[in-house]
């Protein structure tokens, strides 16, 4: 039999988690591979975090490994070449005259940055267009009166759309999660952004033996292909980023920050707030899927049953994100 491409969509476009902002330090520089390509990011003289591609458009070297932080530049380990966060070459230490084309233009490929949320992201698009839409803001997941973020992270060959599918898919839940399915609810489509919400009732047991009937309420709001929140309110009142990342078509890192207001150290409620927290990201929830995603392929056109949930419709949502590759980079100049 032929060998099966896993996932025949490619990498989508959007904004992306890149790291945390309390994780990248003034002069800090980190070699980063995403969206297929090498990629070094660093934080500026004046705080201001920059992502670029990694190899420098002199001979090449990978600035990632070596290259430093000189004010508002970032210095080529090889020959100390100098750009700034927009791409430019600004300094050539031992140069008379520089190329014309470093006071023209942007010689090394830059990225657009935003920081938001504790999270610094980066717009990716593979024709490198600029922003279609903006970073969603949850100012919550920095207020002090809310928790400081709790963070989990995984690596898996899997695709982004698969990992936000995963949601869509109500009947998984029962025979990967061993819960109830959560009801989808309501969802509502407007441009780049999906919302849904679900209401419902929870039987909780008290201490007593007796039981208490709690309302819940279930929000997801997904900004783009890379950037999902959603809210929880029931015994516990959590809020959770889905931060995916592709490496490549087939790889990505996944991770989950909750966030949750803040409670008396050592009380009840701390207790039920980390518990929702480490259920969520834990043996019962997340890594249930993750051998699934593993090892899984997309199936463009899936026999599905009622009860499968809208995940067509979601297709139809996420295809928006998509756009043919680049051309592959010749060899040498014609």
């Amino acid at each position: 039999m032929p060998q099966v491409q896993r996932f025949p969509m490619g990498i989508p476009y959007g904004w992306f988690f890149v790291g945390y902002c309390d994780e990248l330090a003034t002069g800090e520089v980190r070699p980063l591979h995403y969206f297929g390509r090498d990629l070094v990011m660093f934080r500026n003289g004046s705080g201001r975090a920059v992502m670029l591609d990694a190899h420098c458009p002199h001979l090449g070297a990978h600035i990632g490994y070596g290259g430093k932080v000189d004010g508002e530049l970032i210095r080529c380990p090889f020959h100390g070449w100098g750009y700034d966060a927009d791409g430019y070459c600004k300094d050539i230490p031992y140069a008379k005259v520089t190329p014309p084309v470093c006071r023209r233009e942007p010689v090394i490929g830059s990225y657009p940055v935003r920081e938001a949320n504790g999270v610094i992201w980066c717009w990716y698009h593979p024709h490198d267009i600029q922003p279609l839409f903006d970073v969603a803001v949850y100012p919550e997941f920095t207020d002090p009166a809310w928790a400081r973020q709790t963070r989990f992270e995984w690596r898996c060959a899997i695709n982004p759309q698969e990992v936000a599918e995963n949601g869509i898919d109500t009947a998984h839940f029962a025979f990967v999660h061993e819960t109830p399915a959560v009801p989808e609810g309501a969802s509502s489509y407007e441009g780049h952004v999906r919302r849904t919400g679900s209401d419902g009732w929870r039987e909780i047991d008290l201490p007593d033996g007796g039981s208490k009937r709690i309302a819940t309420s279930i929000r997801t709001v997904m900004n783009g292909a890379g950037q999902k929140i959603t809210m929880l309110q029931g015994v516990a009142t959590v809020w959770l980023l889905v931060l995916v990342t592709p490496i490549e078509a087939d790889d990505a890192e996944i991770r989950f920050c909750f966030t949750h207001p803040v409670a008396q150290p050592g009380s009840a409620e701390e207790a039920a707030l980390q518990q929702a927290c480490a259920s969520i990201a834990g043996a019962k929830g997340v890594i249930a899927d993750l051998p699934i995603w593993q090892h899984k392929i997309h199936r463009a056109k899936p026999l599905l049953c009622d009860g499968d949930g809208q995940i067509l419709r979601f297709r139809q949502y996420f295809q928006q994100f998509y756009a043919a590759e680049r051309e592959p980079e010749k060899v040498a100049a014609e």
